[in-house]
């Protein structure tokens, strides 16, 4: 059975994401994690004991949580819309999924989301749901001209027009590139700016999300996005003192989506 079917008939897969982070330039900083992470297709998902669905849960999947406004998202009715604006209708076999993660007793925060659009194995379209620690948050779409499935050699570039971190300019580029497989992901953002830009991958597994998976998740990496708000700031904590210089938060753009 294709990654597609077997999200449209409700499974929920679970994640568990190596994720690396490397600043590029004068002042370097690389660190490595794991976060976990969800790939579901939310008009379909089957929640396991555990897992609330727009109810809280010890980890949960809200609908608001993304698409649109942040904190009054509209969920994949939001995320058709994006792609039917890009050209992509709705067509048998062309299922919308969702790479994140969930809440974890009731907190929510994702540095970045993934919708997916997936036909059989096949990456067709994808938009990159990106949210800062200021309360913002602006999406990329990523489509090749033609519609074609995104492969591994594929590289899709967005103007980066968005603020993400206090010691970064919004400026350069942004360089995704997707390897989809029915077993696994790979997805890696490589950001290049005067400066010399960042790379970041998340590679990771997929297995299908029990019950147990969900108790042995919390117990051997607590705190879900708790845990990684907190590395954030830690983080942030280590660039000051290495130095890096603190900018300002701009306006956000006018535009929710950048196509």
């Amino acid at each position: 059975m294709t990654l597609a079917a077997r999200l449209e008939e409700g499974e929920v897969l679970a994640m568990p994401a190596l994720v690396t982070h490397a600043r590029r330039g004068a002042l370097r900083h690389t660190f490595r994690t794991h976060a976990d992470h969800l790939l579901l297709a939310p008009e379909h998902f089957h929640p396991p004991r555990l897992m609330g669905h727009n109810r809280f849960g010890l980890i949960a999947f809200y609908d608001s949580d993304h698409g649109g406004p942040r904190g009054a998202g509209t969920g994949a009715h939001w995320a058709w819309a994006q792609f039917g604006a890009a050209g992509i209708a709705r067509r048998p076999g062309l299922v919308l999924v969702l790479v994140t993660q969930p809440r974890f007793l009731g907190y929510w925060f994702n540095p970045v989301s993934f919708w997916m659009l997936i036909q059989g194995d096949a990456l067709i379209a994808a938009i990159a749901e990106v949210n800062n620690t200021f309360g913002q948050r602006h999406s990329y779409l990523l489509a090749r001209p033609d519609l074609a499935p995104i492969t591994a050699e594929t590289e899709l570039t967005a103007r980066k027009v968005f603020h993400v971190s206090p010691f970064q300019d919004v400026a350069g580029e942004y360089h995704f590139r997707f390897a989809l497989h029915p077993d696994r992901i790979a997805i890696r953002i490589a950001q290049q700016d005067g400066a010399g830009g960042i790379d970041t991958a998340m590679t990771g597994r997929l297995v299908p999300l029990t019950t147990l998976g969900v108790l042995a998740t919390s117990f051997r990496r607590p705190g879900g996005a708790l845990r990684v708000i907190a590395q954030i700031y830690w983080h942030a904590l280590r660039l000051k003192l290495k130095g890096a210089a603190y900018r300002r938060v701009p306006t956000p753009p006018d535009q929710e989506i950048s196509r």
